[in-house]
This record gives C-alpha cells, sequence and structure tokens, in this order.
C-alpha cells in the first residue's frame, strides 16, 4: 500500500508541472482515489452558494456533470459537507442517496451498498467534497482512517495549486487581452500650446479627470480627442488599472455585442472558445469609445442597458457578469443633430454627455502652431540620426498661414514628409536640415526663389518697370537677396555666425568675407 500512495503521489506532484486542464487535474485526482480505495462511483463535487457542482466523476451515467445538488434537499452531501472528518454511513441508513439512479445498475436504482465521503477544505474555506460509493456491502471496512485523510489533504493541496495555476494563467490571458486591447498612451507625447483655448482645454480636463462622471470628448478629427481620454485616465483615479480603447466605427455590425461584451465558446459560428469583451476587459479602470457616433442604433441600446446599471452578458451566456467602468466616449460627430435626425438615441447621447468636453480646432489654437512644430520637429530629429532640423522664416509663416484641416495630425504629417525631404537634400557634411515652403508641401516646389527674388528688388528700390518686366541692375539685385536671405538666416540661428555659414554651406572665412562686403554686422 505503501508503495502505491508513493506512486500515486508522485503522479499527483507530477502533474502540477503539465499544462492541462482543471477538467484533466480533477479526472486524474479520480482515478488516484480509484487506485487507492477501489470503488463503483467517485464524483469530486465543488461548492457554489447552496449547492455542490460536479467537476470530475467516475462509474456515473453520462448526465451527471451536467447536474446541480443543492445542500438542503441532500441530507447525506450536507453531512458530509459540515464535517472536517470522512462520514461513512450505515447500512441501514434512511437518509436518501443523492445518486439514487445515477450510477447505472441493472433496475436503475441503488440498493444497500457502502458509501463513504470527505469534505475538501482549501485555506480554512469549504471548497467541496468526494463521495465514494461501492455496489458491494463492506468493500470500505478494511479501508484504513489514516490512509483517506492523507488522500483528503493530498487532493486539497493539489485542488488549491490546480487553482494557483489555473488563476495565474487567466491572469495571464487577461493581461495579454488588455495589452491588445487598450488605447496605448504615447509615453513621449505631451500636450503642448499656451493659446487661450488650449488653456482652456487643460482646465476642463484638470476639472472632471479626478471624478467618475462620463465624459464624451467632441471636435474635428485630427485634434487629439484620444489624448484628452489618456488625460482623463492617467489623471483619474483608477489610473493603475486598464483603459481599454474599441473604435466603433471599424466593428463589423454582427461582432459588436461580442467584442463589448464578449461571448462563450459556441455562441456562434467561430467561437471556439470563451472570450471577454471589452468592458470586463476594463473592469476598474476606464473604456474609451472612440467614435461612438457610429454605433448602430441597435448596438445603442445594448450599450445603454451596460452603462446604465454596469451589468453585462456575454453572448451566448444567461449569466449576469457586474463590472465597474469609467466611461469616456469620443465622437467627430454632432450627436445632438444625430439625436435630431434619428441617428442616436437621445437617451445614450444624455448618458454619455454627463460632462462634455470640445477639443479646440488647430485653427482656433493659433499661437500654439509654431511650438507644436518644434516640439514635432524635436521628436523627428531621433529618427533621423539625429540630424538637426530647423524651420526657415517663410516656413514657419507658411505654417502659420495655412487653415490645417486636418489639425495637429496633419501638422505632425506635414512636418515628417517635410522633415525626410529636406533631410535627403542637405549636404551630406552637414548636420542642419533646414526645412522650406516646398519641402512642405502646401505651395508648389519652385525651380528657383522668384519671390524672395522679387521681394530684394522692391526693397532696394534698384529697377524699374518696363513693359510690366522689372529690370535692375544684376549685381545690386543680387546683393540686396544674399544680404535679405542672410539676414534671415543669422535671425533663424539667433546671431550665431557659425551654424549660419554651415547651414549656408559656406567655410567660415569665406562666409566673414561675404559678410564684410555685403556690410552685415
Amino acid at each position: 500500500m505503501k508503495s502505491s500512495l508513493y506512486n500515486v503521489l508522485a503522479d499527483i506532484l507530477g502533474d502540477l508541472s503539465k499544462h492541462m486542464s482543471s477538467g484533466e487535474r480533477y479526472r486524474r485526482l479520480m482515478n488516484a482515489w480509484l487506485t487507492l480505495v477501489p470503488n463503483d462511483a467517485c464524483a469530486l463535487l465543488q461548492f457554489d452558494g447552496h449547492q455542490l457542482i460536479p467537476r470530475a466523476v467516475n462509474g456515473f451515467g453520462s448526465d451527471m456533470l451536467g447536474r446541480h445538488f443543492l445542500l438542503e434537499e441532500q441530507p447525506r452531501l450536507a453531512r458530509i459537507m459540515h464535517s472536517r472528518q470522512y462520514v461513512r454511513f450505515d447500512l441501514d441508513c434512511d437518509l436518501p442517496d443523492p445518486y439514487d439512479g445515477l450510477i447505472p445498475t441493472l433496475d436503475g436504482h441503488l440498493h444497500v451498498h457502502d458509501c463513504m465521503g470527505a469534505s475538501l477544505y482549501i485555506d480554512e474555506k469549504p471548497w467541496g467534497v468526494i463521495t465514494l460509493d461501492a455496489l458491494t456491502p463492506g468493500t470500505f471496512d478494511d479501508v484504513e482512517p489514516h490512509l483517506l485523510q492523507t488522500l483528503v489533504r493530498i487532493t486539497e493541496a493539489a485542488i488549491k495549486t490546480a487553482g494557483l495555476i489555473e488563476h495565474l494563467a487567466h491572469k495571464a490571458e487577461r493581461q495579454t487581452e488588455v495589452a491588445r486591447a487598450m488605447s496605448k498612451p504615447d509615453a513621449d507625447f505631451k500636450f503642448v500650446g499656451k493659446s487661450k483655448a488650449f488653456r482652456q482645454l487643460i482646465a476642463e480636463i484638470n476639472t472632471v479627470a479626478k471624478s467618475d462622471f462620463t465624459v464624451l470628448v467632441t471636435g474635428e478629427t485630427g485634434v487629439g480627442k484620444e489624448l484628452v481620454a489618456q488625460s482623463l485616465h492617467q489623471m483619474s483615479n483608477r489610473h493603475e488599472s486598464p483603459m481599454v480603447s474599441v473604435n466603433c466605427a471599424a466593428l463589423p455590425e454582427a461582432l459588436i455585442e461580442s467584442e463589448l461584451f464578449g461571448h462563450v465558446s459556441g455562441a456562434f459560428s467561430g467561437a471556439t472558445k470563451n472570450r471577454s469583451g471589452k468592458f470586463e476587459l476594463a473592469d476598474g479602470g476606464s473604456l474609451f469609445l472612440d467614435e461612438v457616433g457610429e454605433l448602430p442604433l441597435a448596438a445603442q441600446a445594448k450599450l445603454l442597458r451596460a452603462i446604465q446599471g454596469g451589468d453585462i452578458q456575454r453572448v451566448g451566456s444567461d449569466a449576469q457578469l457586474k463590472v465597474d467602468v469609467r466611461i469616456i466616449a469620443a465622437t467627430n460627430r454632432d450627436l445632438s443633430e444625430e439625436v435630431a435626425q434619428g441617428r442616436f438615441r437621445a437617451d445614450l447621447y444624455h448618458r454619455l454627455s454627463i460632462y462634455p468636453i470640445t477639443v479646440p480646432s488647430l485653427r482656433q489654437r493659433g499661437a500654439d502652431i509654431a511650438p507644436l512644430a518644434g516640439y514635432f520637429l524635436s521628436r523627428l530629429q531621433s529618427k533621423l540620426g539625429n540630424v538637426s532640423l530647423a524651420l526657415s522664416l517663410n516656413s514657419q509663416q507658411a505654417l502659420l498661414e495655412y487653415s490645417w484641416p486636418g489639425n495637429v495630425r496633419e501638422l505632425e504629417h506635414v512636418l515628417s514628409r517635410a522633415a525626410l525631404k529636406a533631410n535627403g537634400t542637405r549636404n551630406p557634411n552637414e548636420r542642419l536640415a533646414v526645412i522650406e515652403p516646398w519641402h512642405l508641401g502646401l505651395e508648389p516646389e519652385p525651380r528657383m526663389q522668384p519671390n524672395r527674388l522679387e521681394d530684394a528688388i522692391l526693397e532696394t528700390g534698384a529697377g524699374h518697370q518696363a513693359e510690366g518686366f522689372r529690370v535692375a541692375d544684376l549685381r545690386d539685385t543680387l546683393d540686396a537677396f544674399q544680404t535679405d536671405y542672410i539676414k534671415q538666416t543669422l535671425v533663424h540661428f539667433k546671431g550665431n555666425k557659425s551654424k549660419a555659414g554651415k547651414a549656408l554651406g559656406l567655410d567660415k572665412s569665406n562666409f566673414h568675407r561675404l559678410l564684410k562686403r555685403l556690410n552685415i554686422s
């Protein structure tokens, strides 16, 4: 018997290092009991509220795993459950047997037989019971009590360890799903601005961030609505929990409910395993509903129910799940107009817009264009191998004069393309790439610089108009142009002649001689 016990113990310990489902672990525990305590039917049942639910069985009919046993209706199971010692029932015990009709016999009923069981406790809390039945009376007469107690302790230890393994696996899976679903903040990005509209936006964020109010972030495409949502979450009391993002515009209508609330295996074609929805993944944190105005009406009704009570239900399941989620929604649509047109539910709109925040367009933030441009260029420098990037004065003016229909996002993309173009045309011996207006793509790229030439002629007054054409002394005109261009370059580099000379492609001695000839101090 000792040899068998050691072998069983070795098998159970070996199983703990193997990847298998809880059901398989429980089934192998049943085999261990069967090896050491021969029986005709064995069941492992887990306590759940007021009932016991079979987790692994041996020797029962096929429907056993689908049954639930209410303790108040099953006195034998209740006696086992409430005892910290194993319980063996007398042959003449008149308590009804919970397994009558469930263990295959010739007439379908259990007659006089041997029956016993033991409760299982994990961390001093009841986990469930294990029951043993033998159709031949006296089968358990020679079973040693200490063997039963040893088996019970081994079973409890195995169940606890298996539970920890399952919990860790579930936690790792949830973290993977959360990581996949999270709206990942750009760690390098920060709000940049000094305009009045920008300061008002920051004030609104600071006002509502620490509350659990639902926030509706509105504004044109590209203004930074997602960054506002990320700021609201990072400044909230939920910042240590995830902010999960869902792009409502990208969800196929048939899968919206599954994406938001999850599904169980077999709920629909392709649902091969249970899956948590975005509400579950965001439990304890924030759920960012981007482009919420794109949701169809049918999905809006289900979303409203989830937001109102915090109760969700996976597709294909009857179980209600409770979640604690803060909703942050965003849209570039005018939802009040959508409500008026019957395309958005009024009750959902009012639920989402408890605290509305409108993100100003870049046109409303004129004073922020230059700081934003500088910020984006500083980020681009490292991506281009630490090449220094600078905007010419004309480029700065071009940025200020452009209307920016795509807002901050368009500004970033324009500067990214311009930086690549400027870097591609710079002198390989120089680290500085100056971005000119034609690099920006906001105006056609010229073959030469006629506007600057004309400006130089007009400023010097050296030319005169003849039949619609300006004519001037060539040397004076070129000197005027060079003087103007060099002065602008020096202003750009804050009077640093060394940097200005490098930017212009001139060595130090030639540049200083040119400055002297043009009388530029």
